[in-house]
């Protein structure tokens, strides 16, 4: 992953308005925050890192995006194990520097080892015993590279994760997804404009 820049300044708490301040409180002080933190949300100044910066540009949207994240991280019936790998699939396609670093700290409370985490970076096959895990990543792998699901695909994931389940992946590649846009945009990372992401990784054996 190449860097430029960021093009857009980080906000200092006290230059937020209301709005802004609100939307600040809802990721500083909401379930991200509660607990043990595998990553940090704010730098020193308290300026929000990552994606959250670019949120306070429209605090109404700002609300609802975060909001999508933490539903999907927090309210979802897959496992932490499969909403990280799926997570670190999508940073993988969109070659995140922020989501891959973020997300694999995560991983490691959630018990993924490192050659999982190796592989999922680097693209190649997860051997997972769990078959659920298997379709789940395969499904998400998928959905990030296509936007899409074969039949067989949609078959595996509906039997192993259910159609909740399914619908909660595919909403979380969708959420990983834009974040990972909107770090390109303004955050200063930098992809491949020959296509709209890496097509990585490949799914498990």
């Amino acid at each position: 992953m190449h860097h430029r820049q960021a093009r857009l300044s980080g906000l200092l708490p006290e230059e937020l308005d209301e709005e802004q301040a609100e939307l600040y409180r809802a990721i500083a002080g909401g379930p991200r925050a509660a607990g043990p933190q595998a990553f940090a949300l704010a730098d020193e100044q308290g300026r929000l890192r990552g994606p959250f910066n670019a949120m306070l540009l429209s605090p109404p949207v700002g609300l609802a995006l975060q909001a999508v994240g933490t539903a999907v991280r927090y309210g979802s019936v897959l496992t932490p194990r499969i909403r990280e790998m799926a997570i670190l699939a999508v940073a993988a396609h969109w070659d995140s520097d922020f989501e891959r670093e973020a997300h694999e700290a995560v991983g490691r409370t959630c018990g993924l080892t490192e050659s999982e985490l190796a592989a999922l970076h680097e693209g190649r096959p997860l051997v997972l015993d769990d078959p659920a895990e298997r379709a789940a990543i395969r499904a998400a792998v998928a959905l990030a590279a296509a936007g899409e699901l074969t039949d067989e695909e949609y078959a595996g994931a509906v039997a192993a994760l259910g159609e909740r389940g399914l619908f909660e992946l595919t909403t979380l590649v969708g959420y990983y997804g834009t974040l990972a846009m909107q770090l390109r945009v303004f955050a200063g990372e930098q992809g491949h404009r020959t296509g709209s992401g890496r097509t990585k990784p490949s799914p498990s054996a």
